[in-house]
């Protein structure tokens, strides 16, 4: 009798263990297959639970384990977002983290040249739709919140980079860029700009300008002190950048590569082509970097009228006050570009 206690002993202990150990090797010991950096998960809307484990199985060491956890925690209905897998976690972190997780991401974007690139850009990054994200951006109700025209939308969004959920919303995610434009539309930037006598959506399509004539920081408080001279005298601005990018909106193609604007392409009937017409482009050619917006809200005082490209100094330029001037100066680069074609 007693020797029949004992083995029933023996069997309930080894049950006891058994199943302890069964417990923690399903929840608690580690299953993740990712290396120390851990791994992200992006899980779509309408994803069933056997895509997800589908999606997950390269990342955890036993899918079994992983779907008898996933059944006792009565985890049938996956979380849209983006998760992020660690090392360490077993099966129960890795459901909890799947079921409550989401975890915003970094969305990156500049230079984009249309509010179309500048969508797709964003859809690389996000769950939205670039259709739908576009469709939003030119809704009546977004349109009139921010008082834009269709060629000034552009504006509206500054290069940066923002943290948010990886499945925001077309609607969430317009919100908030119009907030953080808000945002970098502070006082002191706010009283430069109404020093200067134009609008937020006319100060960043002279900075695109200025953007793309110097790709050197410390220049373009210079390069836009000469643009805002010229508006402030009735100049035509005679930007090349902005013939380039009306070429580009003619040919229907923003991959065009344009090496020299000629003559005959500043005869071009395009209302950004600033050759023909006097001020401001009805938008911004391009997304500038923030630099140029403050380029301009900073300009240098002077009484620069005209540029060219320094052939002694790679990427800056050589300014002046007088046609005369820039004649002179646009000699020494036309001599400097005329002897790098003979020594070739």
């Amino acid at each position: 009798m007693l020797q029949s206690i004992k083995q029933s002993f023996r069997f309930a202990m080894f049950s006891v263990v058994t199943f302890v150990f069964a417990f923690i090797i399903v929840f608690y010991f580690p299953n993740a297959n990712v290396d120390d950096d851990g791994q992200s998960i992006f899980v779509p809307t309408g994803t069933t639970f056997d895509e997800l484990k589908e999606m997950i199985q390269p990342h955890i060491k036993s899918s079994t384990t992983f779907s008898l956890a996933a059944i006792a925690k009565r985890f049938d209905t996956p979380r849209v977002g983006h998760f992020r897998i660690k090392p360490s976690m077993g099966n129960q972190q890795i459901i909890n983290t799947l079921r409550s997780g989401n975890t915003p991401i970094q969305v990156v974007f500049n230079n984009q040249q249309t509010v179309e690139h500048f969508v797709g850009r964003v859809a690389e990054q996000l769950e939205i739709d670039s259709l739908v994200l576009l469709n939003e951006i030119k809704s009546e109700r977004f349109s009139t919140a921010v008082k834009l025209s269709s060629e000034e939308l552009l504006s509206l969004f500054l290069p940066n980079s923002y943290e948010m959920y990886w499945n925001i919303s077309a609607a969430d995610f317009c919100d908030r860029m119009r907030v953080e434009n808000d945002r970098f539309w502070d006082a002191n930037r706010e009283e430069k700009r109404k020093k200067l006598k134009l609008s937020r959506a006319e100060v960043i399509s002279l900075a695109a300008i200025v953007n793309e004539e110097s790709k050197k920081v410390d220049e373009r408080p210079r390069v836009a002190g000469v643009y805002l001279n010229r508006l402030r005298r009735g100049i035509k601005l005679q930007a090349d950048p902005t013939v380039v990018y009306a070429m580009k909106r003619k040919a229907n193609d923003f991959d065009l590569v344009v090496r020299r604007v000629l003559y005959r392409d500043l005869q071009i009937n395009s209302p950004y082509n600033t050759y023909r017409n006097r001020g401001l482009p009805p938008g911004p050619i391009t997304m500038p970097d923030l630099s140029s917006i403050d380029a301009v809200l900073n300009a240098e005082s002077h009484n620069y009228f005209y540029f060219v490209a320094d052939p002694s100094n790679v990427g800056y330029h050589l300014f002046g006050s007088t046609y005369k001037q820039h004649l002179a100066n646009r000699d020494i680069y036309i001599r400097w570009l005329n002897k790098s074609r003979i020594m070739r």
